[in-house]
């Protein structure tokens, strides 16, 4: 016999000598534990995209899924990134393209089709790609607000239509946002637009009138409301109307502890844009199964009900609750104007620069 296979044989009868031998133990050789490592997901957003953290904890809790977020800037930067990125994408879920972009987002092939079954609870009016590559998720209106106490110091009417806007008792008191480096100037642009039209150029005819009122254009909503409003928390501006959103009100009581808001915003009709975000899956994404767990999160009462406070925008979902900030201090504007993803898709750089001609050129 040779010494190597002698010896292997040694050893094994050894063992089963052991093995047979009452009250003798094997010696057990201990291996690593190895745990599965849980799936990653990662959600490509917007910059102004928040959640609790408790509530991303109970998605993870509930799936054994890992939540990765990842900022890639505001709605139009993060679809430029997108777009760039398609063959090889930053993620696998996209939450925050709006209906502004809604057009270019669909036209780029980046989502594949998801029927939700949350669909069943989300109003129709929302639902503005019928293939269902992104879902409606949250929606707001962007307006105009004013602060309330300086115009009762001063014993002026508050504006209730934009049309208010361009008359002399309201000279130098107004804040706008570039179209050109703002959603929410982009969006008063578009309210112009729907309310005095196409025709004849009439709604640059309205922007020329705002340019001899004396309106101010800020490149962003943050310039605007809190370096140039007299009333953005406590705002040390002298513009006491500004291009906002129709829940900021409900934010100033938030955010300052006030039992009531020191601003108000125009709520009648014609006066607000609708503005709608989305979710999808990136097509090119591999984890198209764990990317539908978060989708149906997403769109779940739970995760709705903790978009009014963090994200500052109505739930999609019909049955979750805007809690009692939003019930009695966030009301929704009627009859806000709506414009076509189309519509949007095919004029918006052209109506930017029309824009620019007649307010920074001209």
């Amino acid at each position: 016999m040779k010494p190597l296979l002698s010896t292997i044989l040694g050893s094994l009868i050894a063992v089963m000598l052991v093995a047979c031998t009452p009250g003798a133990s094997v010696p057990v050789t201990n291996t690593p534990n190895v745990s599965k490592q849980p799936t990653e997901l990662t959600l490509v957003t917007h910059d102004s995209f928040d959640a609790s953290e408790t509530i991303i904890q109970q998605f993870e809790n509930e799936t054994g899924l890992k939540l990765n977020i990842l900022k890639a800037g505001d709605a139009g930067e993060m679809l430029n990134t997108l777009l760039l990125s398609k063959d090889a994408p930053l993620g696998d879920v996209v939450y925050g393209i709006d209906n502004t972009f809604l057009s270019r987002a669909l036209e780029g092939n980046l989502f594949s089709a998801y029927q939700a079954p949350a669909l069943a609870d989300i109003p129709d009016q929302f639902k503005l790609d019928p293939e269902n590559r992104l879902l409606p998720v949250d929606y707001g209106y962007v307006t105009v607000n004013y602060d309330v106490g300086w115009f009762e110091e001063k014993g002026i009417s508050p504006p209730k239509d934009i049309d208010d806007l361009i008359k002399p008792t309201y000279k130098g008191l107004t804040v706008v946002e570039n179209p050109a480096s703002s959603s929410p100037g982009l969006a008063f642009m578009y309210i112009t637009i729907g309310r005095f039209g196409l025709k004849n150029n009439a709604w640059l005819d309205y922007w020329r009138q705002m340019k001899a009122n004396d309106v101010l254009v800020t490149d962003g909503w943050s310039d605007a409301y809190f370096g140039q409003f007299t009333a953005g928390s406590g705002g040390e501006g002298d513009r006491p109307i500004v291009v906002s959103y129709a829940t900021s009100p409900a934010a100033e009581v938030f955010f300052n502890d006030l039992t009531e808001p020191p601003t108000a915003s125009i709520n009648t009709p014609g006066n607000s844009f609708e503005q709608i975000e989305f979710v999808g899956i990136l097509a090119k994404s591999d984890k198209q199964e764990a990317a539908k767990k978060l989708i149906d999160f997403l769109l779940s009462p739970t995760f709705q009900e903790d978009i009014p406070t963090h994200m500052w925008v109505y739930p999609a979902n019909s049955k979750a609750s805007v809690g009692e900030l939003f019930q009695k201090w966030a009301d929704i504007p009627e009859d806000p104007i709506r414009l076509s993803p189309e519509d949007i898709a095919a004029n918006r750089e052209a109506w930017i620069e029309a824009w620019t001609d007649v307010m920074l050129r001209e």
